[in-house]
């Protein structure tokens, strides 16, 4: 029973974290629009915020991605905390060094940095544009929120610069083990099927760690 539970709630895992996956390819694909030119990426921006913002089925997207992020961090540390409770001794002779590597062993770690990165980022972006929490988001000339100045105007400054492109590297490493693992997880087990899938969970996490990473530096120095 104990069993069972147990490969549910990793099961959990892997289905959020795969969903996790497939928003950050359209996340990375919107944020992208901010490398354009200024005059063209305010309007495109502006607009593409909007349709996100007034879209229903968007908005029951936005929930189910909300969901995710909570049952995400949440089983993972319940899982943490078994497998912590399940062996409270280290071993004497820890040959974990040679089975596996840094990242897998840390996923939680990696992933307390990444959930510290989203709660920052939604008081950055959500709570003041979505809830109005904050400095008021004024309008562009086409009468949308203007949130490209408000990303614009946080990625001046230098601290949150560096914060956004330094986390974008444990964001890397976890997805790529997250994405190979999710698989396995659902019972993927070919073996020249991993082997690919592991090369794409590679490209998969530099494209996401660079781009998202690239992106503030970007806007600071234009």
């Amino acid at each position: 029973m104990a069993l069972n539970f147990l490969f549910y709630r990793k099961s959990l895992i892997a289905l959020t974290g795969l969903f996790l996956c497939v928003f950050l390819v359209v996340h990375l694909s919107a944020n992208a629009i901010l490398l354009l030119p200024n005059d063209i990426a305010s309007e495109l921006y502006n607009s593409y915020s909007h349709t996100l913002r007034e879209n229903p089925l968007i908005t029951v997207v936005a929930y189910v991605l909300y969901i995710s992020i909570v049952l995400h961090a949440v089983v993972a540390l319940l899982i943490t905390l078994h497998n912590r409770k399940a062996k409270p001794q280290k071993y004497i002779m820890d040959k974990s060094q040679q089975n596996s590597s840094w990242y897998s062993k840390n996923m939680g770690i990696l992933g307390t940095l990444i959930l510290i990165f989203i709660i920052i980022h939604l008081a950055n972006f959500w709570a003041r544009i979505k809830l109005g929490i904050g400095e008021e988001v004024l309008l562009d000339k086409n009468g949308y929120k203007d949130v490209f100045s408000v990303t614009y105007e946080l990625f001046q400054n230098i601290w949150f610069v560096l914060f956004y492109s330094i986390l974008a590297i444990p964001l890397a490493f976890h997805l790529y083990h997250g994405l190979k693992s999710g698989f396995k997880t659902l019972g993927f087990y070919h073996k020249k099927g991993l082997r690919i899938l592991a090369k794409v969970s590679l490209i998969y996490a530099i494209i996401m760690g660079v781009g998202f990473g690239i992106i503030p530096i970007v806007v600071y120095f234009k």
